[in-house]
């Protein structure tokens, strides 16, 4: 139980009733908060403070905090008593999920991230979803909750017709072996210059897509082979980010099922046929009511919200999931709740959220884009992040073997770029600036991982083996800001799922760092002595292991160097 919940805990006994508590934003004003009084005075029509009397009298907390405060218009402030800080910090050592508490009831949740599409490079566009979503599964799982993560890619389309026509007819093996998304990229590109340019070759594209549909062996084999080629692509990216997936199956997975779900959506009377195209209307809905969903077009084409009914039918058969997460951009809002309510009609139950983010924009605060108005290359966004941090490395430690140097930079780049998107709040545009990125200042991921190597670097200057002390003695208001402030990772990690928000944690690792350094530089920790030196030894190794997991929680790892 963290103390959040423990404050809270005692209010429902003293109130009857729930209540929120808060960390405060300033010390001054105590640890935690309430403003259940004022909340409560509302009803009663009383006067906020006198109703704060009221429930300190009935309020039983001295037993961890000190006799409640009641400020301003009728907060409560609590402040936690000393030893109890010590202990519940001390107790922080032995616990492998360092205060943080398990889900009362976990369930199976699938969260759908990164979707690339086959035969096209992945550009700057997806960072946001894939970093976000391997983040909140991360988490998610560190809460307790089974977890399947879902690659969506997209294999399936009417760009194949042109991929295929270019690769039978200018296909380079040679750049196929060196680099084969860029070479696909070229193929569909030549291809398409020449079919709008050309009504004969258009018509010749179609022609191997129909070729392809119909399942013509040797279209096909050149299909599962540009998959094939653009998945190894992927996983070298997917690698560089230390992502893994559970299942990533395309589109084309559920290509047989497309017509059976039409013809059972029209059967129940949930779909209906409309100008030739069969549609599902929203008439009892006021915010659809003009916007209905089309699953099957007039030429019998089916369409992304067809496929991902078909996809969500599979995922609750096959996983019997309890919650599905859609991490996908918030131009995707109408997509998802049209599907969602269709979803709903069909009987299906389970928490289907859509999990929207905004846009990267570059410096001139546009969506980022290369000179040629291209979209930006993902590996080569990752490639300048290590090739920028391997500088910054050189400069700090020129004598570092290669082999180091290369391991930290890519420590380094990797995790700037991942917190620079996580360290937002997933709704906002962010400008994506390399040098605010890669500061070893401000809050950014190189200022935590130097606070983990600073903290690594006392270790291995006092000469001996951390040994965890029976109890903490606190003597300076610095070590009990800390352990404050430790304690709170508990309150933290949680609370990031109830609006899907990462930030939160990134916010809380920088005040960490931000709380360890006020302490180092008011605490000296190796020339202290006896318990006051294992004490902060302990607050230091502790400090250690909460940036170590959390910045893990984010997908960042930590070097033991820079």
């Amino acid at each position: 139980m963290t103390i959040q919940t423990l404050l809270e805990s005692r209010l429902r006994d003293a109130l009857g009733a729930p209540a929120q508590v808060s960390a405060t934003a300033d010390a001054r004003f105590g640890d935690y908060q309430t403003n259940a009084a004022m909340i409560l005075a509302k009803t009663r029509r009383m006067n906020p403070r006198q109703v704060a009397t009221e429930i300190i009298e009935k309020l039983q907390v001295d037993d961890f905090c000190q006799t409640p405060e009641i400020a301003g218009a009728g907060f409560i402030n609590f402040r936690l008593k000393p030893e109890f800080v010590a202990g519940q910090t001390r107790a922080l050592l032995d616990d492998p999920q360092l205060g943080v508490p398990k889900a009362e009831n976990p369930r199976k949740i699938i969260v759908d991230f990164s979707s690339p599409n086959v035969a096209k490079p992945m550009h700057v566009g997806h960072i946001r979803s894939t970093i976000l979503g391997d983040t909140l599964a991360r988490i998610a799982r560190f809460l307790g909750h089974e977890v399947v993560t879902d690659n969506h890619i997209g294999d399936w389309g009417t760009q194949f017709g042109k991929v295929i026509y270019g690769w039978k007819h200018f296909r380079d093996d040679v750049a196929l072996e060196r680099d084969a998304i860029q070479e696909l990229v070229r193929l569909y590109k030549h291809a398409n210059s020449l079919a709008d340019a050309d009504p004969a070759i258009m018509t010749t594209c179609r022609e191997e897509l129909v070729k392809l549909q119909a399942g013509d062996p040797e279209n096909l084999d050149i299909w599962k082979r540009t998959v094939a080629l653009s998945w190894r692509e992927f996983e070298a990216m997917y690698g560089l980010l230390g992502i893994h997936f559970d299942e990533h199956l395309g589109e084309s997975a559920y290509n047989d099922a497309l017509a059976p779900l039409v013809d059972k959506l029209l059967s129940c009377g949930i779909a209906e046929v409309s100008e030739g195209a069969v549609c599902v209307f929203f008439r009892d809905n006021p915010a659809l009511a003009e916007k209905p969903c089309l699953i099957r077009k007039s030429d019998g084409g089916f369409l992304y919200a067809t496929t991902d009914l078909a996809t969500l039918q599979y995922r609750i058969q096959r996983w019997n999931a309890d919650a599905i997460w859609y991490v996908v951009g918030a131009p995707q809002a109408l997509h998802f709740e049209q599907v969602f309510n269709v979803a709903a009609r069909m009987g299906i139950s389970g928490d289907l959220r859509h999990i929207p983010f905004g846009s990267i924009l570059g410096e001139d605060r546009k969506l980022m884009k290369t000179r040629s108005g291209e979209n930006v290359s993902l590996r080569d966004v990752l490639e300048e992040a290590q090739q920028r941090a391997l500088r910054l490395v050189e400069e700090k430690n020129p004598e570092m073997p290669a082999e180091e140097k290369a391991t930290i930079a890519q420590i380094i780049g990797i995790g700037a770029v991942k917190y620079a998107e996580l360290s937002q709040f997933r709704m906002s545009d962010y400008v994506f600036s390399w040098d605010k990125m890669l500061s070893f200042q401000g809050n950014t991921a190189p200022y935590l991982q130097n606070a983990y190597v600073r903290i690594r670097s006392i270790f291995r200057k006092s000469g001996s083996e951390f040994d965890a002390p029976t109890a903490l003695a606190l003597t300076e208001p610095a070590e009990e800001g800390l352990c404050k402030k430790l304690l709170q990772f508990g309150e933290i990690v949680p609370s990031i799922l109830d609006d899907f928000r990462p930030n939160l944690l990134a916010n809380y690792l920088y005040e960490l760092a931000n709380a360890f350094h006020g302490f180092y530089e008011a605490c000296p920790v190796l020339k202290s002595e006896g318990e006051t030196r294992t004490s902060r030894l302990a607050l230091c190794e502790l400090t250690a292991r909460v940036l170590q997991q959390g910045l893990e929680l984010l997908g960042i790892r930590v070097p033991e160097r820079m």
